[in-house]
C-alpha cells in the first residue's frame, strides 16, 4: 500500500493511480512488516468491514482466477493463505483483522510461511496453490519455464534476446 501522505510529499488517494476514485490510498504504519502487515489489516477493515485479501509479493502467475478463489475460500473460512516456493507467503486473506496472529512473525525467512500458518492454527484456513516469488533471475526463468505462453515469459524472452546481442 502506498501512503497517502508519506514522507516523498503524499499522493493524493486515488487520484494518484488514475483510478478515478475507485481506490482510497492508505498510509503504512509500524516499523516492521509484521507490524505493517498487521495495521494493513486493521486499517483497511476499519474503512471497509469486509474481509481484506493481502498480496504481498512478486507472484507473475497470480490471476484474477486465483484472486476470486481467495476471496470466496473467506466466504466459509476464517483465512486464506497462498505459500510461496521459497518458505513464504504470497497471499494472505482474513475474514476480520487479528494483529496477534501477524505480529512476530518472522519476515523474509525461509520458514516465514510455516511461522504464519502455526499463528492462524485454531482458524478454518484454505489453502492456495503454491507460486514463486520472484526475487531474482533465476526465479524470474523458473516462473517463465512454468508459465510459457504468459506475457512475463514474452517480456522476459525479449529481455533475454537483447542482452544475447
Amino acid at each position: 500500500m502506498a501512503g497517502a501522505s508519506d514522507a516523498a510529499g503524499g499522493l493524493d488517494g486515488a487520484g494518484a493511480l488514475g483510478a478515478g476514485g475507485a481506490f482510497e490510498v492508505i498510509g503504512q504504519r509500524g516499523d516492521t512488516l509484521d507490524e505493517r502487515l498487521a495495521w494493513a489489516f486493521e486499517d483497511v477493515h476499519a474503512r471497509r468491514p469486509i474481509p481484506i485479501l493481502l498480496v504481498g509479493m512478486d507472484t507473475p502467475q497470480l490471476t484474477p482466477a486465483l484472486l476470486v478463489q481467495a476471496a470466496e475460500a473467506l466466504t466459509g473460512h476464517d483465512a486464506v493463505f497462498g505459500p510461496a516456493a521459497d518458505g513464504g507467503f504470497w497471499l494472505l486473506g482474513l475474514r476480520r483483522p487479528d494483529p496477534a496472529r501477524l505480529l512476530g512473525v518472522p519476515m523474509s525467512r525461509p520458514d516465514t510461511g510455516a511461522a504464519q500458518l502455526r499463528r492462524l492454527r485454531g482458524l478454518s484456513v484454505a489453502m492456495l496453490p503454491c507460486l514463486t516469488d520472484v526475487d531474482d533471475a533465476a526465479d524470474a526463468r523458473v516462473v517463465a519455464e512454468q508459465a510459457p505462453h504468459t506475457r512475463f515469459a514474452a517480456v522476459l524472452a525479449r529481455l533475454g534476446a537483447g542482452a544475447a546481442r
